[in-house]
């Protein structure tokens, strides 16, 4: 456990230098264009998550349930097998997965979540690009179910660090389709169609580290040969400011919130997926959807 700490701990230096050597590759020996501000923008990102938001706000507003959950825990699950630990990973990327749904379908969530599909490009740099607000939001009431029926807290997150680390791969264009792997794990092809704003794409493929989840719920779609994914988010940010990038759809919640015209409609603001709010005219028009949702097209 001491050891996944320390991995930890230092895999955000390490996947910079990975993602930098991309950019150095693609530019300068596959001669292709590589955006260096949005670059630049996601290290911002990254390190003022790492190191300023993160020694200033260190806990989540969520702290206070987990800690209740553990307290009355309903088990002690010990992770002193090989199974237990297996079991460990596999709950925690299910509770990753009705996280990072809720993320494109709550926008209260999506406000920070917006901040990793801002990137126009897909790759190994845009994967640290996670915003600063998460902690705010209360994300890890998500794992509280976990932590009740007795998986240790410490235990947990460190499986979320690793289910995090575990994607930074994914964000890489240049590496095709993985054969049988498709079916089980979330690969780079599947992490493309999440990231893509095409309708067809539109908030799938929410695993984590498997892939099975999305298939069981209904929200995996493959890669299409025909079908080349576009990036971003639905009406583009053109911005490579950190700071515009960070707080810009909380600003687009702010302004709808404002202008919602009763206490209802605002709390359907704040829990209704982003587009889908019909007391506050939408910034784009609404799109037919194929069984996903609009979850971008506030934007």
């Amino acid at each position: 456990m001491h050891l996944l700490i320390q991995v930890l701990q230092f895999s955000l230096p390490a996947v910079i230098v990975i993602a930098t050597l991309e950019g150095l590759v693609l530019a300068l020996v596959m001669r292709r264009d590589y955006n260096w501000r949005a670059y630049w923008a996601s290290l911002v990102d990254a390190l003022g998550r790492q190191y300023l938001v993160y020694t200033l706000l260190p806990l989540s507003i969520a702290q206070p349930l987990v800690d209740l959950a553990w307290k009355h825990r309903l088990f002690s699950v010990p992770l002193n097998s090989s199974l237990a630990v297996v079991v460990l990973v596999i709950a925690q990327d299910l509770s990753y997965y009705w996280f990072h749904r809720a993320s494109h379908r709550v926008r209260w969530f999506w406000a920070t979540h917006a901040i990793h599909h801002s990137s126009n490009e897909f790759n190994l740099a845009a994967a640290y690009r996670f915003g600063w607000t998460g902690k705010l939001t209360g994300a890890a009431v998500f794992y509280v179910p976990m932590i009740w029926l007795g998986f240790a807290p410490g235990p947990v997150f460190i499986a979320a660090g690793i289910n995090l680390l575990y994607q930074f791969w994914l964000h890489a264009e240049w590496i095709p389709k993985l054969g049988w792997l498709e079916y089980v794990l979330n690969t780079p092809s599947h992490h493309r169609v999440h990231h893509a704003c095409n309708a067809e794409y539109l908030d799938r493929n929410y695993g984590g580290i498997f892939i099975v989840f999305d298939r069981m719920f209904g929200t995996f779609v493959a890669e299409r040969d025909d079908l080349p994914c576009r990036y971003g988010l639905v009406k583009p940010l053109c911005s490579n400011n950190p700071v515009v990038i960070a707080f810009h759809e909380w600003g687009a919640l702010g302004r709808d919130l404002w202008r919602s015209p009763t206490w209802r409609a605002r709390l359907s603001c704040l829990i209704g997926p982003p587009g889908d709010n019909p007391s506050v005219p939408s910034v784009v028009p609404s799109h037919a959807n194929d069984g996903g949702s609009s979850a971008r097209a506030l934007r």
